[in-house]
């Protein structure tokens, strides 16, 4: 949630989408947002950048010294390349398209991938009698998954006859491949050349902080950052940004900002990050926002933000079928507590 408008007190600590809409809906009304909304419009000018907008129908057209991009990395599927899977005789289909389990009642599933996506939805195939094959590349987990979920290394090719063969050399049939493969950056509206950037499937880079390009520092991604903690995340870099904007906090040169990026990134790369994981953060989320809070002279996030988190987590290592049943309250800036 968003620190100064909590979720409505009644509701489970985990929610259904439709719900975390009504929250973001109820957001813009109670801040009146929905007035300064403009949908299908044209941009034509960033900075000394000028482009326009796609698929707009409208003649007007919008001008700002400023503009921040809202995070668009869950629309756009990653479909990985599989040799051969052409030959595959079943339903493939990415995480993305997926709404329920029970279509897939009875039917042997390869799920690949096994983040957060690939783990929910195999725990929900199996509740509804499917037999899944969780195939990743992660190290094996340890902790009980239901029965009817079997491991195994990834998917590398499909056969002539449309079976999958997996990396350790075994061979399966399968009804259904589930990707949960993640989805790509893409931002059609935005000349990335122009802006001194690079956009790949899973990165884009040069950004300062994970935020701005050094080349345009009035234009600002919100929510780039992967495996983090997201409202609180999000709004710890938009303080950030109008820290900028108002003058309180000074960017260093564009070629201060492109040799810390490169530092970093390459730090990362030395410790064997793979470059399509980049923009992960995990427990560097934490040291990320604090440092944002410092520079930007506000008050960082409070530490129950990441005990509560950190439990959560932990919680779905232990009961990663009922880690969801239970429900949390904030008592202080500084501790929670299990309501049940």
């Amino acid at each position: 949630m968003f620190p100064d408008f909590p979720f409505d007190s009644s509701l489970n600590s985990f929610l259904p989408h439709h719900e975390v809409q009504r929250y973001l809906e109820s957001y813009c009304q109670s801040h009146a947002i929905g007035p300064h909304i403009r949908v299908r419009r044209h941009g034509n000018r960033h900075g000394n950048c000028h482009r326009r907008l796609p698929h707009a129908t409208s003649n007007a057209a919008l001008q700002s010294d400023e503009m921040f991009e809202l995070c668009m990395h869950y629309s756009d599927p990653h479909i990985p390349s599989i040799p051969g899977i052409h030959n595959f005789k079943g339903e493939v289909l990415h995480s993305h398209s997926y709404r329920y389990a029970e279509p897939y009642a009875g039917q042997t599933v390869v799920v690949l991938g096994a983040k957060a996506s690939g783990l929910d939805i195999s725990i929900e195939l199996v509740k509804v009698g499917a037999k899944v094959t969780l195939s990743h590349r992660l190290p094996r987990i340890t902790y009980p998954l239901p029965d009817g979920i079997q491991q195994s290394s990834p998917v590398v090719a499909v056969e002539d006859d449309g079976r999958l063969r997996f990396q350790d050399g075994s061979v399966s049939a399968a009804d259904v491949l589930l990707l949960c493969t993640g989805y790509n950056f893409r931002y059609p509206f935005l000349d990335g050349r122009q802006l001194g950037l690079e956009i790949q499937d899973h990165v884009m880079t040069p950004l300062y902080r994970f935020l701005t390009p050094p080349a345009f520092p009035s234009l600002f991604f919100i929510g780039i950052c992967k495996m983090v903690c997201p409202f609180p995340n999000f709004n710890v870099q938009v303080q950030f940004c109008l820290s900028v904007l108002d003058g309180s906090v000074a960017l260093p040169s564009r070629g201060e900002m492109e040799q810390e990026v490169r530092q970093e990134l390459q730090e990362k790369l030395s410790r064997g990050v793979e470059h399509r994981h980049l923009h992960v953060m995990q427990l560097e989320q934490w040291d990320y926002c604090d440092a944002l809070a410092s520079i930007g002279g506000f008050a960082p996030l409070p530490p129950v933000v990441r005990s509560l988190y950190e439990e959560v987590w932990r919680q779905r290592g232990v009961h990663p079928q009922r880690y969801r049943d239970c429900n949390y309250r904030l008592v202080s800036a500084a501790r929670w507590e299990a309501l049940n």
